[in-house]
């Protein structure tokens, strides 16, 4: 039903290109939702980066935790849409499994996310390899990092394949997990619906 290898090389393409020009998403079908859903993670991920800078003053740091904060309910709005897409895949394909299957702790579409985080953490690795103003101990550090990222990345392109195989052969249960984020919603969120209750 899907090829994680293929997924995983889209991913990896993406983060490198996307390194020298605008994030674009040049795939149909499934794979444009995986490259959407790894745009997320691309720019989270330098968010991330800016929100560390110890120069950054106290309206920066804020603009910056909002950002960050919207681009991680987007990313986890897209992979509900993944995990959404492949529900729908099986039932047009007729797949059931039986009640008694097990279910994955993590679903196709957290693990696709999980190995778009990866692609970019080796990236990012690779670069700093490339650094000319560090020394050996840096390099090796790094290498040591970027071996086991390889590693574990390798393992989880194997054991999704497995997942997807399993469950477009009804082996597994699949469902959408929805994550129910209460932080963004102005009626869940303490800090937002009582301050909109003070104003009134």
């Amino acid at each position: 039903m899907l090829d994680i290898l293929r997924i995983a090389a889209l991913q990896e393409a993406s983060v490198a290109r996307w390194h020298d020009q605008p994030v674009d998403n040049p795939c149909d079908g499934f794979m444009r939702m995986v490259c959407e859903q790894l745009q997320f993670n691309f720019l989270l991920w330098h968010e991330e980066d800016k929100a560390r800078d110890p120069a950054a003053d106290d309206g920066q740091i804020a603009r910056v935790k909002r950002s960050i904060d919207q681009l991680n309910q987007a990313r986890n709005d897209r992979i509900e849409r993944l995990d959404d897409w492949i529900a729908d895949e099986l039932a047009r394909r007729g797949v059931s499994a039986d009640a008694g299957a097990p279910l994955n702790t993590e679903t196709l579409g957290s693990t696709i996310d999980r190995l778009g985080i990866l692609a970019l953490r080796i990236y990012h690795l690779r670069e700093q390899l490339e650094r000319e103003d560090v020394d050996d101990a840096h390099r090796e550090n790094v290498g040591r990092k970027l071996y086991v990222a390889t590693i574990q990345h390798d393992d989880l392109v194997r054991a999704a394949q497995a997942l997807a195989d399993d469950l477009a052969a009804g082996r597994k249960r699949h469902q959408t997990v929805r994550q129910l984020k209460m932080y963004n919603d102005p009626a869940l969120n303490p800090y937002l619906y009582n301050q909109t209750a003070g104003m009134e």
